[in-house]
C-alpha cells in the first residue's frame, strides 16, 4: 500500500482527493492536515465521506508526514515549496497542486507570483505533470509540478497540432470558461451564488497566472509557440472549456484522424467524432479530457473545443495519475469512474 499524506484537507483540490483516494485499492491515507481545523474529524467537515475516511484533521507540520511515501500538497501558492526539501530529504515524494514548481524560469515564476522562490534549486527537477507529455519522467520523478486546470485543457487541446507542424505556433488564441470551483473554496463576493448565477464575465484578460505556465510548456513543443488567453467565470460549479483557435498551415485533410492517432492510446483522452461539440458536464467527476477538433475552410482556422472537470483532471485526478505512474501502478487505478450526468 502506498502511504499518503494530503497538506490542506480542507479545499476543494483536497476533499477531491480524499473523495477519490478513500477508493484507491493501493492507497492508505496516513494524515490530513489543516491548521483552521485541526483536532475535528474529516467526516464532520465534509458528510460525503461519512464511512469512507476514519480520520481527524491534524496540523500541519514536517513530522505528521514521517510515514508517508507521498504527500499531496493541495495549498495555496508558496506553501508547498517551503517544506519540500525537508520531506525529500526524508525520502517522502510529492504532488504540489498549486504553482510553486511548474514554472521552470525562476524570474518568470517571481514576477507572476508576487514572492521569492524559496527553493529554486528544485525547479529543475521538479517534473510537469502531464502525463500526455511527460510520462516516463514523471515515473521516476521525487516531485511533481501538477499543471493548472486552464493548462491542461489547452495544451491537450493544441498538443497534436504543435506537434505536426500544422499551425503557426503564435497565432493561438484560448476562450476558456471555468466553474466557480475554480476559485477555491474561501467565501469572497466575487464568487457568491447571486453574484455569479445569470451571468457569464471574462477576467485577468491583461494577464492570468496560467499564461506564462501554457506558454512555457507549448514552447517545449515548437520554441516559436505563444497566444492570447483570456479566462472566463461560467455559472456553474465544475467544469472548464476551452476554445482554441489557431491558424492552419497546409492540407487539413487528416487532421480528425491525426488527434485520433495521437491520443488512440490515452485513457484519459477522449477525441470526438468529426463535427462533435463536447459538453462540461459529461466530464462531472471524471478524470477524462474531452476534445474535438474542428476546420474552418473560409478562415483556414482549426478550432479545437476541449472540456474537462476543473477538480478532477484539472487537479485531484491528474495527481492520482500522476501518483499511479510514480509508484508503478497502471496509470488508471482508481480513476475509472465515468462522468456523473444530469
Amino acid at each position: 500500500m502506498i502511504k499518503v499524506g494530503i497538506v490542506g484537507g480542507t479545499g476543494y483540490t483536497g476533499v477531491e482527493l480524499m473523495r477519490l483516494l478513500a477508493r484507491h485499492p493501493r492507497v492508505k491515507l496516513e494524515v490530513i492536515t489543516s491548521r483552521s481545523q485541526a483536532g475535528s474529524a474529516v467526516a464532520e467537515l465534509f458528510p460525503n465521506l461519512r464511512g469512507q475516511i476514519d480520520l481527524n484533521f491534524s496540523e500541519p507540520a514536517a513530522g505528521s508526514y514521517r510515514d508517508c511515501d507521498l504527500v499531496f500538497f493541495a495549498t495555496p501558492n508558496t506553501t508547498a515549496m517551503s517544506q519540500a526539501e525537508e520531506l525529500l530529504d526524508a525520502g517522502i515524494r510529492l504532488i504540489d497542486l498549486a504553482a510553486d514548481f511548474r514554472i521552470k524560469h525562476v524570474p518568470t515564476w517571481e514576477q507572476w507570483y508576487g514572492a521569492t522562490h524559496a527553493c529554486p534549486a528544485l525547479l529543475e527537477e521538479a517534473v510537469y505533470g502531464l502525463p500526455e507529455l511527460n510520462r516516463e519522467a514523471i515515473r521516476d520523478a521525487r516531485l511533481v509540478a501538477n499543471p493548472g486546470c486552464y493548462p491542461t485543457a489547452v495544451i491537450l487541446a493544441v498538443m497534436p497540432l504543435l506537434a505536426n507542424n500544422l499551425i503557426d505556433p503564435e497565432s493561438i488564441i484560448a476562450d476558456c470558461k471555468s466553474g466557480t470551483s475554480g476559485a477555491g473554496r474561501n467565501a469572497s463576493v466575487g464568487t457568491a451564488f447571486c453574484e455569479v448565477t445569470e451571468s457569464v464575465k471574462a477576467y485577468a484578460v491583461s494577464g492570468h497566472r496560467h499564461l506564462p505556465e501554457i506558454r512555457e510548456v507549448l514552447q517545449t513543443l515548437d520554441t516559436g509557440a505563444d497566444l492570447v488567453f483570456t479566462p472566463h467565470l461560467m455559472p456553474i460549479i465544475r467544469g472548464i472549456h476551452a476554445t482554441v483557435y489557431a491558424d492552419a498551415r497546409g492540407s487539413a485533410d487528416q487532421v480528425q484522424s491525426l488527434f485520433e492517432d495521437h491520443y488512440r492510446d490515452e485513457p484519459f483522452v477522449d477525441v470526438m467524432p468529426a463535427g462533435a461539440h463536447p459538453e462540461t458536464r459529461s466530464v462531472r467527476g471524471a478524470n477524462i479530457c474531452r476534445i474535438a477538433v474542428h476546420y474552418l475552410p473560409s478562415a483556414n482556422k482549426y478550432v479545437v473545443l476541449s472540456v474537462e472537470d476543473n477538480l478532477v483532471k484539472g487537479a485531484a485526478g491528474q495527481a492520482i495519475q500522476n501518483m499511479n505512474l510514480m509508484f508503478g501502478l497502471d496509470e488508471t487505478t482508481g480513476l475509472e469512474a465515468p462522468g456523473v450526468m444530469p
